[in-house]
């Protein structure tokens, strides 16, 4: 990394606190902003969200990556794409996406799909299941099977995995940064992992994770401020560092 490196946290429709956050980080032209997954669902605005990852995309001055989350990829099922458990999706917060888009909750499949913008579709297509940072990093949306190597893993896992990977350390080579189980506070289990979904949308936080000086950037839901702090408090602040 020749900058910094920011990544956020789960979103889940809330817009507001998306723009707050990212309006207060001070993002300069060599930095990274990465994004863990689950944009949509749940939250009232995901359309406005997905715009404003568009928009992010589309910048010049600053580098972007943008993670699947399984919220994305049961949508993309729904919708007649390539996901899965697009059954689901509607009972796991899909409703609140479909009508951000102004579509009844009882259309689907390709009908769905007709009524939501390409560029939007194209976006969740486009979306990876897991990116490595500094070569120091693991970025995924919901954790790795441990005792498994990174090409051995199960995408299934990367989307849906919770306590197999958050109760055991794991010997990939990596500080894993993942989001999918909401916590009160981020979960911070140094050198093996670090969880930044802060449950914005249950009226938690938003979080933003600067990796080389592990500063937590936060927004409370319904607030218009972004606090910092470092990851973990104490006398001894722990490294964003494996042995």
């Amino acid at each position: 990394m020749s900058g910094r490196f920011y990544v956020v946290g789960d979103i889940h429709g809330c817009a507001r606190e998306l723009d707050t956050l990212l309006g207060g980080l001070p993002v300069d032209p060599s930095d990274t902003v990465a994004f863990i997954g689950d944009y949509i669902d749940r939250g009232p605005e995901s359309r406005r969200v997905v715009d404003m990852m568009l928009a992010w995309r589309d910048r010049d001055d600053v580098a972007t990556v943008f993670l699947r989350g399984n919220h994305e990829d049961m949508c993309l099922g729904y919708v007649g794409r390539r996901g899965q458990w697009g059954e689901a999706w509607r009972a796991n917060g899909g409703n609140a996406t479909l009508q951000s888009y102004g579509i009844p909750t009882n259309v689907q499949g390709t009908a769905a799909a007709d009524r939501m913008p390409e560029s939007h579709l194209e976006f969740l297509e486009s979306l990876v299941p897991w990116s490595v940072a500094d070569d120091r990093f693991l970025l995924v949306h919901a954790g790795i099977r441990p005792g498994r190597a990174l090409q051995d893993q199960d995408e299934e896992d990367l989307l849906w995995i919770r306590e197999e990977f958050i109760a055991s350390p794991h010997a990939l080579p990596y500080t894993v940064i993942f989001g999918h189980t909401p916590q009160r506070h981020v979960f911070v289990d140094l050198p093996y992992k670090v969880g930044i979904d802060t449950g914005c949308v249950y009226g938690g936080r938003l979080t933003a994770l600067e990796l080389s000086e592990g500063v937590v950037h936060q927004v409370t839901y319904g607030d218009r401020t972004v606090r910092q702090s470092p990851l973990s408090a104490g006398p001894q602040r722990s490294r964003l560092a494996r042995p």
